[in-house]
């Protein structure tokens, strides 16, 4: 069983320390009760001003992109970046959408495709790794999926206790639970039975259990090797997820994909270049939501220079 205990709101929470998050979820909360066209305007303008005040993570969208897409018409990258900018702000709000709307609001916005995979693997008692990635809209795509298919979360617990708590609230409210990216054991266990784990392996996560490995344009990429261990120890079905938003009409698309049929046991190193190539795919299903301002390619082999001097 995990050693993880879900938190819990004590009188510790209302020390004056934690009154700005308090406020900032009651911001949130607040917030998300407006009628979505004018959330969306609003985290438009919030993701225009924060760029302007976060200059480096505008430099660093722009360098991952050249990167990334090199053959890409500058006007082109240009075009991704504006809309990245917005979908920033906009991704602000949808976390208090993922974290308070009710479950019949969620669902007035998303439309499912590819759900009869996750029930068959279920009859088969199969075990899902559900691939996903840093999207914009990552919370509220989990939160959609919950809604019809529960699963668990893979997550980094917040430092402050009082978001934490929050955080762990609104991730859950549809899935079955968290589980602490270190927690090995505790995603091992659920996906040996017929448990969903949902996995994001697209960031660069240091060199600890990983390999470098081509990540579209970047021929060097550091990539986790821990989606080969939990594959290679669960025998589990690897699904990658897709959620796409529909800007001009405020609908989303939660897109469950074929499952990954020719993963490469017993070989991380080839499954991290097998990996790389499916989160590709995924984020080329709407690049402008991809979160583009994460230094990507900030850990290089040994020897090798900073990309992002």
């Amino acid at each position: 069983m995990s050693k993880f205990t879900p938190p819990s709101f004590t009188k510790a929470l209302l020390h004056p320390r934690y009154w700005p998050t308090l406020f900032l979820i009651g911001v949130m909360y607040l917030i998300s009760w407006l009628p979505y066209f004018i959330q969306f305007r609003m985290g438009q303008g919030i993701g225009r001003l924060a760029i302007r005040l976060m200059k480096k993570r505008r430099v660093t969208m722009k360098k991952n992109l050249e990167l990334c897409f090199p053959d890409m018409e500058e006007s082109e990258r240009y075009a991704i970046i504006k809309k990245n900018i917005d979908n920033t702000g906009l991704g602000l709000f949808e976390t208090g959408m993922a974290w308070f709307w009710p479950d019949i609001r969620v669902e007035r916005h998303v439309t499912y495709e590819g759900l009869e995979i996750l029930e068959e693997l279920e009859k088969q008692g199969k075990g899902v790794l559900v691939v996903a990635v840093h999207s914009m809209n990552l919370e509220l795509g989990a939160r959609a999926m919950g809604i019809k298919m529960s699963g668990c979360g893979v997550y980094r617990p917040n430092d402050n206790p009082c978001f934490e708590f929050f955080q762990y609230q609104g991730r859950s409210r549809s899935n079955r639970t968290l589980i602490d990216r270190k927690d090995v054991k505790d995603m091992l266990r659920r996906l040996r039975g017929t448990g969903r784990v949902w996995y994001a392996p697209d960031h660069d996560y240091g060199l600890r259990r990983s390999a470098f490995a081509p990540f579209f344009a970047v021929e060097k990429a550091c990539t986790t090797t821990g989606t080969s261990l939990l594959v290679d120890a669960s025998d589990c079905a690897v699904v990658p997820f897709a959620m796409i938003r529909d800007t001009d009409s405020g609908q989303y698309i939660a897109k469950i994909m074929e499952p990954l049929t020719e993963f490469p046991h017993g070989d991380p190193e080839a499954a991290a270049v097998y990996m790389n190539k499916a989160v590709e795919r995924i984020i080329l299903e709407a690049p402008e939501q991809y979160m583009w301002l994460h230094r990507r390619f900030k850990t290089r082999p040994e020897g090798e220079a900073s990309l992002y001097d």
